[in-house]
């Protein structure tokens, strides 16, 4: 069922039509004693979900019992990030997920399915997995919040996917992250319907149906100044919210290009892209939109590490960014990389299948570091000098020297790609 339901491609939402919509929703659904809320964290500020958290605190008071950020593998947000985002939403009020340890089993997507959905391209079982939270805390409403975007892993972002991945655990987010790997990056991106996001579906309808789930869903885009703005707001508690999001998002989040590009420049915000897990949207985003033997520069002031996760991290350093059948190859003959299947899906996302080139400009980590993953490095203050973000705007610019480049000033808010990349 939607309770809420307001998006055009051209639309700005202010913050009292969101907050409007949003208390609407929750008037329609009754009396509530004990909420918990599942926003993002901080790598998806820009989703307005930290607004839309505050309200919700704003609207139910002490009701509000807990607010547990869907980390999924991410690092715990700190102090500093949960004030940014969340404004005046009390700091006691955030719970950590132990996405190791912390979690329950629903049920088991079956391995035919799995093999069915998948082409063929795997056939293990999927565990639905989620925090124990959700389902032993005894609370009357899960407001689960979030914006709707292109996404690498699942094609498009959120729904139940913050469900069961943002609060899911070990087996469930490795499997989940290697099956859209093992599919296809490319054949999924921008798509609603894709195998991941058919086996969340299977799992919502067979194993969460009894768990008081709703969605509140945004659609962000930018206004005639480059301003982040709410486009759309969808609260429901089924598929067809989702797809009615997922539609909107099409037309906000997606650029389709004339031609393909042969150099795209991506900044990556210090405060929001610290590791490449994170950063390396700057490569999934564009690659539909890069040209054969085209290069990607990638300025990351604030990049220090390659896994939010240790063990990701270490994985990551060990085996580099390969082709998709060297990691398919690698995961079949090293039980390292087999045990953890979601750092093994990110490095087939990471790669560029040696059709272009990723040049990485980075704050903190070194040339060594940089190249031994197998990407190119550059030095990050001179090219700030050649690519002054400032100076910059998103798409086409003609520099001073005549260089024409795209420029993107954050990857997390969109969908690039050429007309002849995307069928």
């Amino acid at each position: 069922m939607i309770y809420f339901e307001r998006g055009a491609k051209d639309l700005v939402l202010t913050r009292e039509e969101v907050k409007e919509g949003l208390n609407q929703a929750l008037d329609r659904l009754g009396e509530r004693r004990k909420v918990l809320a599942i926003p993002p964290d901080f790598s998806r500020a820009h989703s307005y979900a930290g607004p839309l958290t505050e309200m919700t605190w704003e609207y139910y008071g002490d009701r509000l019992t807990d607010i547990l950020p869907a980390l999924g593998t991410h690092r715990e947000m700190a102090p500093v990030e949960i004030g940014k985002m969340f404004g005046k939403t009390p700091g006691s009020l955030f719970r950590k997920h132990d996405w190791r340890n912390d979690v329950v089993t629903l049920g088991e997507v079956p391995g035919s399915y799995i093999e069915e959905v998948s082409e063929g391209k795997v056939s293990y079982p999927w565990p639905a997995q989620v925090n124990r939270m959700l389902k032993e805390g005894g609370h009357d409403l899960i407001l689960s919040i979030g914006q709707v975007v292109p996404h690498e892993v699942i094609g498009m972002a959120n729904y139940n996917k913050n469900i069961f991945v943002g609060t899911g655990g070990p087996e469930g987010i490795n499997k989940s992250h290697f099956l859209g790997a093992a599919y296809g990056m490319e054949r999924m991106m921008g798509r609603a319907d894709t195998p991941v996001r058919r086996v969340l579906n299977y799992a919502s309808r067979e194993f969460a149906a009894k768990l008081p789930i709703v969605y509140v869903l945004t659609v962000i885009g930018r206004d005639a100044t480059g301003k982040l703005v709410p486009r759309g707001l969808f609260i429901g508690d089924d598929e067809d919210c989702f797809n009615k999001a997922a539609a909107l998002s099409l037309e906000v989040n997606f650029e389709m290009l004339e031609k393909p590009i042969p150099k795209v420049v991506v900044y990556l915000d210090p405060e929001e892209f610290k590791s490449t897990w994170l950063g390396n949207k700057s490569i999934y985003r564009t690659r539909m939109a890069i040209a054969d033997e085209g290069e990607l520069v990638v300025l990351a002031p604030g990049l220090k590490e390659f896994g939010e996760d240790p063990e990701i991290d270490r994985l990551i350093r060990k085996y580099g960014y390969l082709t998709t059948p060297e990691i398919l190859d690698l995961v079949a003959n090293n039980e390292d990389l087999r045990g953890n299947l979601s750092a093994a899906a990110h490095l087939i996302h990471g790669s560029t299948e040696n059709r272009f080139s990723v040049t990485y400009c980075p704050g903190h980590l070194n040339r060594q570091e940089i190249e031994s993953v197998n990407y190119r490095y550059a030095d990050l203050g001179m090219m700030l000098k050649q690519y002054n973000p400032d100076m910059l705007k998103d798409g086409w610019n003609t520099l001073d020297n005549g260089e024409e480049i795209y420029y993107i000033s954050n990857p997390a808010t969109g969908l690039w790609s050429a007309k002849e990349k995307f069928k």
